[in-house]
């Protein structure tokens, strides 16, 4: 078993100017490395790779285009994200795909977002949030990601990808 999410990686200039974005120096904001930002279609937990793989391999993905923006806004409490629209009905497929795969429970509702920074408990992301930012791409393919929590952070590694149509 291996820690798993579905996601779709932000071509090189939309991460490009994520990462030229002043980042201020908020007590308890630690930002997302840029090699990390992405947009998670469906996390899954601990999960088979093969029978990730095996269920994605003849899903017809739709094409999507993902709106950025159009600015850094929190998720709960320990998330500073920028919210990202046009990407819910691959998410969606997705998620009917993979239902009943991995240990983390599904979510009710997809809300999609790029985690651009993560907060401590008594984080005041007060310089950070509202920070304007947009961007639009087209989604030509999904990612399933293995992740490795490490001390210095989460590690990523692509273990598959399929095209959107």
């Amino acid at each position: 078993m291996t820690r798993l999410f579905v996601a779709i990686w932000p071509p090189d200039d939309v991460l490009d100017a994520l990462a030229d974005i002043e980042r201020p120096k908020d007590q308890g904001v630690k930002w997302v490395p840029r090699e990390n930002l992405h947009i998670t279609l469906r996390f899954l937990g601990d999960a088979d790779v093969d029978e990730v793989v095996t269920r994605l391999a003849d899903v017809n993905l739709p094409a999507a285009t993902a709106v950025v923006g159009p600015a850094f806004d929190l998720l709960g409490e320990r998330s500073l994200i920028s919210p990202v629209a046009g990407v819910d009905e691959l998410a969606d497929v997705v998620r009917r795909a993979l239902r009943g795969l991995g240990t983390e429970r599904e979510r009710p509702r997809f809300q999609g977002h790029i985690t651009v920074a993560r907060l401590a408990r008594r984080a005041r992301p007060y310089r950070s949030a509202g920070r304007r930012f947009d961007a639009t791409f087209d989604v030509t393919e999904v990612a399933l990601v293995a992740s490795t929590l490490r001390d210095t952070g989460a590690v990523y590694e692509t273990v598959a990808t399929w095209p959107t149509y």
